[in-house]
C-alpha cells in the first residue's frame, strides 16, 4: 500500500511539473504565411534587371527579357539607333498560348525565360510545361512545336514509337536524293520516281537512320549510322486524379536506366555512280562499344568522315576518322581517364577541325588537372601545343576563327583574389599567345556576341551588385551603349538584403570551400540560431549562387529569396559547394567518382564549423537540411552518413538510388557497369542507418527521377522499423515544392517540419484555418 501511494505520488508530482513548465513557443500563422508568399510580394519590386541578350538573325539588332511594372518585357534593341522596342506583342501572344494551352496567362507573367529565333526571327521557341512550344510573332499564334527529330531516351535509346523523319535527303549538287527504304538506304535522281537501294543489310533490328544521312560535299559518296537498338526500358506513372475524369491514367516514358543496353550505331560509306551504290566496310574495332556518338562529318575535301566516339563507362573518348576510299578507321585524337571524362556536361566536350580539314584539331581536355584547350595534330594524334594553360577552367568555347587563328572563350578563375566561380571571356591564338580579357569587371558575367563578332552584350552581376547590361565593341573593348541598369531600390527599401559570401578551408586544409550564409531580417547577434544547408551537389556544375538576380528563374542554385523566406522564421540558411561538383579542378571534381555519396560532406561540415567559430549565433548542434532531385539524393544520404552533424532532412524527389535513374546523368559519375558502388552511395540499401528526422516528398508525375526510387526508401525505411514521414503530391512533376495546388502547401509543410524539429517550437492547426475551407470561410458551429 505504501509503495502504491509512492507512486502515486510521484506521478502527481511529475504532473504539477509538467503543468507548471512553460507551454513550447508557437510561431504565428501570420509569420510562416509571410514568409510562403516572400517571393511572390517582392518578385515585381525591381525595375531594368536585365537577362542575358541574344542577337537576332542578321545581327543588327539583340533581344533580352527585363523586369518592369507588373512583371517582365522583352524588348528588342537597334544597334544602329540604340532604339528599343518591344519584341513582340505580349499581350497577343499571352492571350494565344493561354488559348492554346487550356492556361490563364498575363502578358507580363509570360512563362518564357528564354527562348530561340526561328525562321529567320519570325517566330521564338521555348520550354513551356515539360514541352517546347512554338508562337509566330506576326500572326500571334501558339502551338507545340513541330517534332523534327525521332526523341531519345536520355539521348542514347531511340524512341521507335515514335517514326524518325524519313524525308529525301539531297545531294549538294542537287542531282540525288537518299532515303530509308525497308530499313536500308535507297537513292534516286533529284524529284525522280523509282528507288534503288544500295544497301541490302537493314532490317528491323538493324536498321538504317534516316536522320544520319549526310552527303560528302562533292556529291558522290554519303554515310549514314547503322543500329541496333537498345533495351526499350518504359516507367509507368499513374495520375490518380486527372482532371477531366473520375478514374486514373497511366502514362509511360521512354527511361533508360544504368546497366540498360543503349543503340549501338555503326557509321557506313556507299559510293554514288552511275544511280548505283557501292558500300564501303569499315572495320569497327576502334568504336566497338559505344555510349553514344556524335553525327558524321564530311572533311571539306570529301575523303574523310569523322566522328567522335564516347566510350561505354566515359573513360575513352576517341576522335575518329574514316577513309572513304578504303573504309579505314584512325584515332585522330585520344582522351582516356582513370576517373570519368565530363561527357555529361556540354560544354566539356568541345572539338574543332581547323578549316573543315581535320589536319589540326581544337580539343577540351582535363589532362593537366584543369579543364584547358589543346591544339592537336590531326595526322599524328599528338599534340602540336597547350592553348590554355593554368590553375583555372575554360568553361565555354564561344568562337573559333581560323583564318585569324584565334579563339574566344568563358573561364573561371584566372583572376587573382577573385571568387574562382565568376566567369570571364577572353581571347586567345592557336599557339597560346595573346592571351586578351574582354571582360574586366570583378563580376559574373554573360556575354552574347554579334554573329559577325563585331559587338558583344556583357551582362554582369554578382549576389552583391545588381546587374548592369553594356553593349560594346569587340575590337577594343569600348562602350558603345548602357542598355540597362538596375533599380532595386524598391527591394532593397522591403527589406532585401544580399546573402554573405564566406570561404573556409575543404578537408584537404588547402583547397577553399565556398558558400553564402542567410540571416533573418531581425537578426539578433546575441542569440543563437539554428542551420538549415540549402544542398544541390550534383557533379553536372556548381550551385551556389553567383549572380545578383535572387529569385530561382537564371541559373540553378539563384534562389536566395527562397532562403531568406526560410531564414526568416529563424534559422541561418546556408548553401555551399562542396569537393565532387564543378567548374574547379580535375581532383576537385574526381571526389564524386563512384561515390556520390561522399557529397563533399567533409568539406562542407568544417566549412559550417568555420562558420561557428567565427559566429557564436550559428549553432551547429542543430544543423537541418533539405534540397530536391540530386539534393533529395544528398539530403537522405547527410543523415544516414553523419547523423552526428545533420539532424532534420527534407527530400524533394529525390534520385535515391542510383541504379533507378536515368542512365545519363549517373553513368556519367558512377560508371559502367554497375558495380557496388551503387550499392555504397544507395540511400536505399543505407536506409537502415537513419537516425534524425526525415521527411520524404515526392510528385506522382515526376518526369525526371523516378517517383519509385522514393517509394523504395520508403519500403527499406518501413522494414528496418525506422519512423519517418512522408508525403506524395497527386499530379506533382519533378518540382513538387510549388508544382501543384496552392503555391503555399508546400512550402507551409516545408516551414513547419523544421520549426517544429529543428527549433523546436509549434505550429498552428491549419486544418482549423479558414483556407481549409471551401470557398475560404469557416463553418458557422
Amino acid at each position: 500500500m505504501k509503495r502504491r501511494a509512492t507512486g502515486l505520488a510521484v506521478a502527481i508530482s511529475l504532473l504539477a511539473l509538467a503543468a507548471a513548465a512553460p507551454a513550447p513557443a508557437q510561431v504565428a500563422a501570420a509569420d510562416i504565411q509571410r514568409s510562403v508568399h516572400l517571393q511572390d510580394s517582392w518578385l515585381y519590386l525591381t525595375r531594368d534587371v536585365a537577362d542575358p541578350a541574344q542577337w537576332l538573325p542578321g545581327g543588327n539588332s539583340f533581344t533580352y527579357r527585363k523586369t518592369v511594372e507588373g512583371g517582365f518585357s522583352f524588348i528588342t534593341y537597334d544597334v544602329a539607333t540604340g532604339a528599343r522596342a518591344p519584341a513582340f506583342d505580349h499581350a497577343a501572344i499571352a492571350a494565344a498560348l493561354g488559348k492554346a494551352s487550356g492556361e490563364k496567362i498575363e502578358a507580363l507573367r509570360l512563362p518564357i525565360t528564354t527562348f530561340s529565333y526561328e525562321n529567320e526571327g519570325r517566330a521564338i521557341e521555348f520550354g513551356f510545361n515539360d514541352e517546347r512550344w512554338r508562337c509566330t510573332l506576326a500572326e500571334a499564334s501558339c502551338a507545340p512545336a513541330p517534332i523534327t527529330r525521332q526523341p531519345r531516351g536520355f539521348g542514347v535509346v531511340r524512341d521507335l514509337k515514335v517514326p524518325a523523319e524519313n524525308r529525301p535527303r539531297l545531294s549538294p549538287d542537287g542531282k540525288w536524293e537518299a532515303y530509308v527504304e525497308n530499313y536500308n538506304i535507297a537513292i534516286r535522281p533529284a524529284g525522280g520516281d523509282g528507288w534503288t537501294r544500295i544497301s541490302f543489310d537493314g532490317s528491323e533490328t538493324n536498321f538504317y537512320d534516316p536522320e544520319s544521312i549526310v552527303w560528302a560535299p562533292d556529291s558522290t559518296k554519303l554515310a549514314a549510322y547503322r543500329v541496333i537498338p537498345g533495351y526499350r526500358r518504359e516507367v509507368t506513372r499513374v495520375i490518380t486524379s486527372p482532371s477531366d475524369q473520375v478514374q486514373p491514367k497511366t502514362i509511360y516514358q521512354l527511361y533508360p536506366k544504368p546497366g540498360d543496353p543503349v543503340d549501338i550505331d555503326r557509321p557506313a560509306l556507299f559510293h554514288i555512280a552511275g544511280g548505283k551504290g557501292r558500300q564501303i566496310p569499315i572495320a569497327e574495332t576502334l568504336f566497338s562499344n559505344p555510349y553514344r556518338m556524335s553525327a558524321i562529318s564530311w572533311r571539306r575535301d570529301s575523303r574523310t568522315i569523322s566522328f567522335r566516339y564516347d566510350q561505354r563507362g566515359h573513360q575513352l573518348n576517341r576522335l575518329i576518322e574514316v577513309d572513304a576510299g578504303t573504309g579505314a578507321a584512325r584515332t585522330a585524337v585520344e582522351e582516356r581517364a582513370t576517373t570519368f571524362i565530363n561527357s555529361s556536361s556540354p560544354n566539356r566536350q568541345f572539338r574543332h577541325e581547323v578549316g573543315g580539314m581535320g589536319n589540326e584539331v581544337i580539343w577540351m581536355s582535363e589532362r593537366d588537372g584543369w579543364n584547358h584547350l589543346y591544339l592537336f595534330d590531326g595526322r599524328t594524334g599528338k599534340v602540336k601545343n597547350q592553348i590554355t594553360k593554368g590553375d583555372w577552367v575554360v568553361r565555354e568555347v564561344i568562337k573559333v576563327d581560323d583564318a585569324k587563328r584565334q579563339i574566344w572563350f568563358a573561364a573561371g578563375g584566372m583572376r587573382p583574389g577573385e571568387d574562382p566561380y565568376l566567369q570571364h571571356y577572353y581571347r586567345i591564338d592557336f599557339d597560346g599567345r595573346n592571351l586578351t580579357p574582354i571582360t574586366t569587371v570583378d563580376a559574373y558575367h554573360d556575354v552574347a556576341f554579334s554573329p559577325d563578332m563585331a559587338y558583344f552584350v556583357d551582362t554582369y552581376s554578382r549576389i552583391d551588385l545588381p546587374t548592369v547590361s553594356e553593349l560594346r565593341r569587340s575590337s577594343d573593348g569600348a562602350l558603345v551603349a548602357t542598355v540597362e541598369t538596375a533599380d532595386v531600390s524598391r527591394l532593397i527599401a522591403a527589406g532585401f538584403r544580399p546573402p554573405e559570401p564566406f570561404v573556409a578551408k575543404g578537408r584537404d586544409g588547402k583547397t577553399d570551400i565556398y558558400g553564402v550564409i542567410v540571416r533573418p531580417r531581425d537578426f539578433d547577434p546575441n542569440k543563437t540560431y539554428p542551420v538549415i544547408e540549402n544542398i544541390y551537389a550534383g557533379p553536372h556544375s556548381s550551385f551556389v549562387p553567383k549572380k545578383w538576380w535572387p529569385f530561382g528563374y537564371q541559373s540553378s542554385g539563384d534562389k536566395t529569396i527562397g532562403m531568406q523566406s526560410l531564414a526568416d522564421l529563424g534559422f541561418i540558411v546556408v548553401q555551399i559547394d562542396g569537393m565532387g561538383t564543378l567548374n574547379r579542378s580535375k581532383a576537385f571534381h574526381d571526389v564524386a567518382w563512384k561515390n556520390i555519396a561522399d557529397t563533399g560532406f567533409a568539406d562542407r561540415i568544417l566549412w559550417h564549423k568555420a562558420a561557428a567559430a567565427k559566429y557564436a549565433w550559428y549553432d551547429t548542434s542543430r544543423v537541418g537540411i533539405y534540397g530536391g532531385s540530386a539534393g533529395g539524393q544528398n539530403t537522405l544520404l547527410a543523415l544516414l552518413f553523419h547523423p552526428e552533424f545533420y539532424k532534420v532532412g527534407i527530400a524533394y524527389n529525390g534520385c535515391h538510388d542510383n541504379r533507378m535513374d536515368k542512365i545519363s546523368w549517373n553513368e556519367a559519375w558512377m560508371g559502367w557497369p554497375v558495380d557496388e558502388s551503387y550499392a555504397a552511395s544507395s540511400g536505399v540499401d543505407n536506409a537502415w542507418r537513419l537516425q534524425g528526422k526525415l521527411m520524404l516528398i515526392v510528385g506522382e508525375l515526376d518526369m525526371n527521377v523516378d517517383p519509385a526510387s522514393t517509394y523504395q526508401v520508403a519500403d527499406a525505411l518501413i522494414r528496418a522499423g525506422k519512423d519517418f514521414d512522408m508525403l506524395t503530391v497527386p499530379g506533382g512533376g519533378h518540382g513538387v515544392l510549388r508544382s501543384v495546388g496552392p503555391v503555399d502547401y508546400g512550402l507551409r509543410r516545408h516551414y513547419d517540419y523544421f520549426l517544429k524539429h529543428l527549433a523546436g517550437v509549434d505550429t498552428p492547426n491549419w486544418n482549423t484555418m479558414p483556407q481549409s475551407v471551401p470557398g475560404g470561410t469557416v463553418p458557422v458551429r
